[in-house]
Parts: C-alpha cells; sequence; structure tokens
C-alpha cells in the first residue's frame, strides 16, 4: 500500500466542480456534446486541471445521483442526442420536442415524458450488424466486454418495465427470488426493452470516452464519484444478493445511513442496504474491483464517498423514524483497499473524510495515502481548532469551498450572524466585500495541493443555485449553468482565473508546459510539479 506522503497528488493544481446534468444544452438536461466540450475549454483555458462530476449512473425517483439503478452503468438522459441526429438515427423534428425545456434547470418530469419515446426511435433505426459509432467499438465488441454488469443490468431493465416500474421487491416472488433469476425467460416486448437498453449504454460510453479523451488532451482530468452504498432497486442488489445484507424477498432488518451532523440534527436516513462485508472479503472483494475498475474506464480519479463507512459504518434499523437511532459497526478496513491496489495499482484515489471522524477513520486514511477532503465552510461553528482552517491544512488534501451538498459560499456569507459571522468577516476580511471571492483565494494560497470549487463559487452565485439539500427529496439536482451564465464564466471569467492560477502557482500541465513568462518565473514554475512536503 502506498505510505503518507507517497501520494499520486504531488502538484499544487485545481479544478471546478459541475455534475453533467448541470451542462448547458438544448435538449433539457446537460450532456456530453458541445456543452460539454465548451466547459472543457474554459477549463483549460482558465488554467484549471480537474473536473469533478457527481455520479453518473441511471436514477429513478428523486432523480439524486446516489440512487442509481446500476452501479455499473450510464445515465441515458447525458446522451447528445445531437450526434444521433448527425449520424441519421434520429431526425431533427424528433429532438426539437426536447428543446422546449428550461436551459436554467432540469424538469425531471417534463423530461421523462419527452426523452425515452425519441430514444427508443435512435434504437430502432440502430442495427448492429451494419452501424458503429464514428470512431469507437462495434456494438458486439462493447456489449461482449460489458456482459458481466450488462447483462443483468438490461434484464432488471426490461423487467422493471413489464412490472411498471416498481422496485423489484414489490415483483412477483419468482423474479425476487436470486436463484431463479438464471431461469427467467423474457417475451419478446422484454427483449426488446432489453436491447433498447444496451443500445443506450453503448452510446453513453462512446460518448464519454470521447469527451474524456477530448478532456485529456486539453491537460483536464475527470474526476468521479463513487458512492459508498447502491440503491435497493437496483441490478447490482437484485442479481448479485450474496454481496448485500438483504433477504431473498428483498426485506432488511437494517439500513445505512449517518448519525447527528452538521447536515442534519437527525442523521440521515440513506436507507440503502448495507454490504455483507464477510462474504466480499472471502471472494476477495470481487463486485468491489469490478466496480472500481469498470469506473477507471470513465474516469481519472476517483473519490470515495462517504470514506469513513470503510473504517466503520452508522446501521440504523429499518424500522427507525431517522438516523438518530443506529450502531456503529466494523467496516472491511485496509483488506478492501490492498485488493484494489493489487488489482488496480497506481489509481487515483480521494478519500471524503467528512462528518465525524475517529482515530480509525484518519488512521485508514493515512495507511492508503489517499488525499483526505476539507470544506472552508466548515472552518467555523464547530471547535476553536478546526481542521478546516486553511492554517491547518496539510499538503496531501483536497480542498473545496463546499460541495453539491452545501449552500453556495455566497448563500453562506449571506447566512452568517452573530459569533461566527464575526469571526469569518475577520479571518477572510470580508467586512469591505463580504463576497465568495477573498474564501477562495484563500483556498488557492493554501499548501493544499488540490483545490476544487463548484462552478456556483466561480460564478459567486447565491441561494438559488443550491444543487442538493441533504434530507429533503424535492426541489434537488434541478440546477444548471444556463448559456448566459456560462458565457459569463467562459468570456468575461477565464483571464481572472487564469491569473489566480499563476498567482497561486496552480497552473494546470498543459498550460505550464506552454507558459511563456520570464525565465526567472517559468523556472519556478517547474519546480512545483516535484515537491512533496
Amino acid at each position: 500500500m502506498p505510505t503518507p506522503n507517497k501520494t499520486w497528488l504531488n502538484a499544487r493544481q485545481s479544478g471546478a466542480l459541475l455534475h453533467v446534468s448541470s451542462l448547458p444544452s438544448e435538449t433539457g438536461i446537460g450532456n456530453l456534446g458541445a456543452g460539454a466540450q465548451n466547459f472543457v475549454d474554459f477549463l483549460s483555458a482558465a488554467g484549471f486541471a480537474y473536473w469533478q462530476v457527481c455520479p453518473v449512473g441511471p436514477t429513478g425517483y428523486g432523480d439524486s445521483p446516489y440512487q442509481s439503478f446500476s452501479a455499473f452503468a450510464g445515465n441515458p438522459y447525458f446522451i447528445d442526442l445531437n450526434e444521433l441526429v448527425q449520424s441519421g438515427l434520429l431526425l431533427e423534428a424528433e429532438v426539437a420536442e426536447l428543446r422546449k425545456l428550461p436551459h436554467d434547470r432540469v424538469d425531471y418530469g417534463q423530461l421523462y415524458h419527452r426523452f425515452w419515446g425519441i430514444l427508443a426511435k435512435a434504437h430502432a433505426r440502430f442495427d448492429p450488424q451494419t452501424h458503429s459509432l464514428k470512431g469507437g467499438q462495434s456494438f458486439h465488441e462493447f456489449y461482449e466486454s460489458q456482459a458481466y454488469w450488462l447483462d443483468p443490468y438490461t434484464t432488471f431493465m426490461a423487467l422493471k418495465a413489464r412490472f411498471g416500474q416498481r422496485s423489484w421487491v414489490e415483483w412477483p416472488k419468482e423474479y425476487r427470488d436470486p436463484k431463479r433469476i438464471a431461469k427467467i425467460k423474457l417475451s419478446q416486448p422484454e427483449l426488446s426493452e432489453r436491447s433498447r437498453h444496451a443500445f443506450y449504454q453503448y452510446v453513453f460510453f462512446h460518448q464519454w470516452k470521447k469527451l474524456k479523451a477530448y478532456a485529456n488532451e486539453k491537460g483536464v482530468q475527470i474526476v468521479g464519484d463513487i458512492p459508498i452504498y447502491v440503491a435497493l432497486d437496483s441490478a447490482d442488489v437484485w442479481s448479485r444478493r450474496d454481496n448485500f445484507l438483504v433477504k431473498a424477498d428483498g426485506d432488511l432488518d437494517a439500513v445505512a445511513g449517518v448519525p447527528p451532523d452538521y447536515f442534519s440534527e437527525t442523521g440521515q436516513l440513506w436507507g440503502n442496504p448495507l454490504y455483507n462485508w464477510k462474504h466480499l472479503e472471502k471472494n476477495g472483494y470481487k463486485w468491489w474491483i469490478e466496480r472500481i475498475g469498470s469506473s477507471l474506464e470513465l474516469f481519472d480519479v476517483l473519490r470515495f464517498d462517504h470514506f469513513r463507512g470503510f473504517a466503520d459504518f452508522w446501521v440504523v434499523p429499518s424500522h427507525a423514524p431517522d438516523a438518530s437511532e443506529g450502531a456503529w459497526e466494523l467496516g472491511p478496513g485496509i483488506s478492501l483497499f490492498q485488493a484494489i491496489e493489487r488489482a488496480v495499482p497506481n489509481a487515483k484515489f480521494i478519500a471524503e473524510d467528512l462528518g465525524y471522524i475517529n482515530e480509525a477513520v484518519f488512521n485508514l486514511r493515512q495507511q492508503t495515502g489517499y488525499p483526505g477532503m476539507k470544506i472552508m465552510q466548515f472552518g467555523y461553528g464547530h471547535d476553536d481548532n478546526n481542521v478546516n482552517l486553511p492554517h491547518f491544512f496539510d499538503h496531501n488534501q483536497v480542498v473545496y469551498t463546499g460541495t453539491h451538498d452545501n449552500a453556495t459560499t455566497q448563500a453562506w456569507i449571506d447566512s452568517l450572524s452573530g459569533e461566527n459571522k464575526q469571526l469569518v468577516f475577520d479571518y477572510f476580511d470580508l467586512h469591505d466585500s463580504p463576497t465568495v471571492d477573498r474564501i477562495l483565494q484563500a483556498a488557492y494560497a493554501s499548501v493544499a495541493r488540490l483545490v476544487i470549487t463548484p462552478v456556483q463559487d466561480l460564478l459567486g452565485l447565491g441561494a438559488e443555485a443550491r444543487m442538493n439539500e441533504p434530507g429533503t427529496s424535492i426541489g434537488n439536482w434541478q440546477w444548471r449553468l444556463s448559456p448566459e451564465s456560462f458565457e459569463t464564466l467562459a468570456h468575461r471569467e477565464t483571464d481572472r482565473f487564469l491569473a489566480l492560477h499563476k498567482r497561486y502557482h496552480r497552473v494546470n500541465d498543459t498550460l505550464q508546459r506552454n507558459y511563456s513568462a520570464p525565465p526567472e518565473k517559468k523556472a519556478a514554475f517547474d519546480e512545483i510539479p516535484t515537491l512533496q512536503k
């Protein structure tokens, strides 16, 4: 295993956080087309080295990317339909209905009713024997390489369609019993639905890999997010029940969550099934290694969401009204990460070590060598020696002004009052300018090697731009970067952020190689990536 200070994070750089759904597009939700490439162009030109996204799996009720139908599949909503028009699989008139949807938020209800029928028309015109997407694998090559998860996923989605999109725990018994899954015979409509979902994944993976190659050419690496838990209503739990503490009929004795913390006085009751860690350890963590390997096809860096759950995790009785009633149990610890390291050596990981962190969690992160996280907004309101204050930061850390779960930093500043307001305004010198800019500069000036900023904070947006509020299920995941806001970012802010990156030695590698500064300053740039302390 890596040891502390032997980490992949050995250069001063920065990144931006923007989920794919929030990208500008003309079809109701962000996608992998021109809007994504334009965003990469901005990041590269402004000196950013990383683009972080939320999980990209297919979502269901609630639209949360952290509750997906599969830990392996991609979200078909993110498919760029314009490419399918250009390839003759769709007509412009068929896509026109989506162009009427809002550009500044995602209307998931309208999207659901309009999108799937359009995408199905593309599948109807696609012949896997004669069609291949330009510059990519054939459909058969893709299916063969992904069959280990694609077979159960497409069957799962076909049966969801048959049973009115209900959770598999509500299906007839013969379709819930894991011992009978291999014997399921699908009808012709179900086989057609299965074929459609296989096609959607083929297109998603083709477009994603093309976008990743484009970003990498521009000096931008993509950071993906690995939720520690998967949804109960997922192909993973339905088809590979032994990996989870779930009964044959789908009943749960206990579920996942976190105790009361900064985000919620009653904790967060996630409701996800818990892992059968004894079984997973016995088979060498096979499912986890497959999951990591699949994710590394899409991302350059992976962030382990809720890293502390690998040291010990909060177990909540399934009947509990909230997450305040629960108990800690031991997680897999270092053995999981040793198995991952053997399977995918030198992969790049970030540990989301937020919340209540005990010595076991701290030691586990030290053992792995993974950089942890610090949140600027958490610097006050906890204790006098808060590790989220910049003067306590370490080199092997990723600093965020906030995350997808926080209020935007401007909204946070605006909400401060009393002693906390005085402390924050004094520390960041906000009295004459109570905006996010000086907090962002403090993050950039810190010794932490990587700073990642939500795009909302790059633009200084307020409460209207919040992405998610933990503990609520309505109105989340809808915010989008409007075309007008993107124009502001790309045409008015590029030089400002490039100047910040140069000032604090955080220019991405591509720009750094081409940086035409005076020799004495160029030498200083050249030394930055080799810093170890």
